[in-house]
């Protein structure tokens, strides 16, 4: 079973972030904090206008993104967690080519 958002919504799957800190001390999952990033792995036909066209989301399937800590609504799909929110709710995307980059230097 798959989820196709409506509208200007978006299905993000979380990305989990590393559960040691850097001296090697492993943070239990009660006491780590929920991450603000995750992957777009749907999106929706976009926001409908007052005057009955549609505005293409700006955001697509593979995106990397930065959302705010209580942005969306949690769902379960096939098990899985997922995230379901408004184009708006995201703060920004992360440029590929920049992170390439980094890893390379």
């Amino acid at each position: 079973m798959q989820i196709r958002p409506l509208y200007d919504r978006v299905v993000v799957k979380r990305i989990e972030q590393q559960r040691t800190t850097a001296s090697g001390i492993v943070i239990p999952d009660s006491a780590a904090e929920k991450p603000e990033q995750g992957q777009v792995i749907a999106v929706g036909d976009g926001r409908l206008l007052p005057d009955g066209t549609r505005q293409a989301l700006e955001l697509k399937v593979g995106d990397h993104i930065l959302f705010g800590k209580y942005a969306g609504q949690t769902v379960k799909v096939n098990g899985e967690e997922l995230l379901v929110m408004r184009e708006e709710d995201v703060i920004g995307v992360f440029d590929a080519d920049a992170a390439t980059q980094r890893k390379a230097a």
